[in-house]
């Protein structure tokens, strides 16, 4: 078999076995295809697109290219949930509790974050104590005994992946939805889901900016899992603006904390319930969607859900009083507030903009090196469709600084008021199961 003949063949527009796939990644992940072999044939992937069959063998060849994580001893169907990625995207956060709370394992592999805040690990750590640094069996005896736990991403998980999409990113072939679909269901699969629940973000604040593209994501996702037998569900989720009112760490934690209450952000509380709620009927924990809805919604109101929050936090060094007490969080030094300088409405909240002046604030890293300040953030008081009057506060900015003019210019710039009444955009767009 010769690498230049597979290029060849993809090309012009045919169908790759299954052994010819692993044989591409194989080779690549050994360091006998060359990059720009592969550069070639991504190529002509991102031209000539991939069957369904070519796409669920791509993502399994990526898994079998390291280790897979072997959950087996976890009682119970293990449901993962992943996110595009977003502005304010809290629900991790709220979700691994409150799904946990009705007995669905939730046994989280996460990592830090490089963008407008950090990941999930790094908003845990805003809880003082809180450590993902435990071995697998502790985590293994924690989500048996608590239904929910999280670790940090360890071992030498889809090599393959981390190579392709390196290369990817260099050669003008990101944006294939072939190479986005395998990458993210192998790193998945690899961690040991049983069945995987996916949010799809689309807007201005999303990877994948318009609904097509999206949709066409989500879609490939679904099929990708149900192929190589993961139960596989996925909604698609509005991110034009920032989801819930916080963004950054410790404020996000506060936020997640009001959620479980019952007291969050309505479009951030009505996510997660929808997304919990696929959850809980994959894990077959209820009989319906709608019955499983019923069950996380009892579980706020009878403060189980929190309480499960508080255990999982205590289990894991963190300081479960800040569930309670939130004050006990970091606080910034610096609390300022955006007035409006007109009357009106609020008509567009640009969300990768408004997360890029969290990041300036120092919420996020902007390279891998990075500090975050887990105190620091932005808190939105109107969303799109808000009635609002000059002078009111459009956002509370939390700062280690006073001097904090480019945040403020930045945030005028992205925020849109308007004289004439809009609609809030819709929060979930499609349920897709495939």
């Amino acid at each position: 078999m010769r690498m230049v003949d597979l290029i060849e063949k993809k090309r012009d527009g045919r169908e790759l076995t299954e052994e010819e796939i692993s044989f591409i990644i194989n080779g690549y992940t050994d360091g006998t295809i060359p990059d720009y072999q592969i550069s070639a044939f991504t190529m002509a992937v991102f031209f000539q697109g991939m069957t369904e069959k070519e796409r669920a063998d791509l993502t399994m060849a990526m898994v079998h290219s390291g280790d897979v994580i072997d959950l087996s001893a976890i009682e119970g169907i293990k449901v993962d949930k992943h996110s595009t990625g977003g502005v304010g995207d809290t629900t991790t956060l709220v979700l691994g509790p409150l799904v946990a709370a009705v007995g669905v394992p939730v046994a989280k592999m996460s990592g830090r974050g490089l963008g407008h805040t950090g990941g999930t690990i790094d908003k845990l750590e805003a809880v003082k104590g809180f450590h993902v640094e435990i071995d697998k069996e502790e985590f293994i005896k924690l989500v048996n005994k608590n239904k929910v736990a999280v670790i940090g991403q360890s071992g030498n998980l889809t090599p393959a992946d981390k190579k392709l999409y390196a290369l990817r990113d260099v050669t003008a072939t990101v944006n294939s939805i072939p190479l986005i679909a395998s990458s993210i269901m192998s790193k998945k699969i690899a961690a040991g889901a049983d069945a995987i629940c996916l949010d799809v973000k689309t807007g201005a604040g999303a990877f994948m900016k318009s609904l097509d593209d999206s949709r066409e994501l989500a879609e490939a996702m679904v099929r990708i899992g149900n192929n190589v037998g993961r139960k596989t569900m996925a909604i698609i989720s509005d991110m034009s603006q920032p989801l819930g009112y916080a963004i950054g760490n410790a404020l996000e934690v506060k936020e997640a904390i009001d959620t479980l209450k019952g007291q969050g952000p309505k479009d951030l509380s009505e996510l997660c319930l929808t997304l919990g709620s696929q959850m809980v009927y994959l894990a077959e924990k209820a009989d319906s969607i709608e019955a499983a809805r019923e069950l996380l919604e009892e579980a706020i109101k009878s403060g189980k859900a929190l309480e499960t929050f508080k255990l999982f936090l205590e289990s894991q060094g963190g300081d479960a009083s800040v569930v309670d007490h939130p004050e006990r969080l970091p606080q910034a030094p610096f609390k300022l507030e955006l007035p409006a300088k007109v009357s009106g409405y609020v008509a567009e909240i640009t969300a990768d903009s408004i997360g890029t002046a969290a990041m300036i604030l120092g919420a996020g890293r902007a390279t891998k090196e990075s500090e975050i300040d887990l105190s620091v953030g932005l808190v939105l008081n109107k969303k799109i469709g808000d009635k609002v009057e000059a002078g009111e506060s459009l956002v509370t900015i939390y700062s280690n600084t006073e001097n904090i003019d480019d945040v403020k210019q930045r945030l005028y710039e992205h925020i849109k008021v308007i004289d004439k009444k809009v609609d809030a955009p819709e929060l979930i767009y499609e349920v897709i199961t495939g």
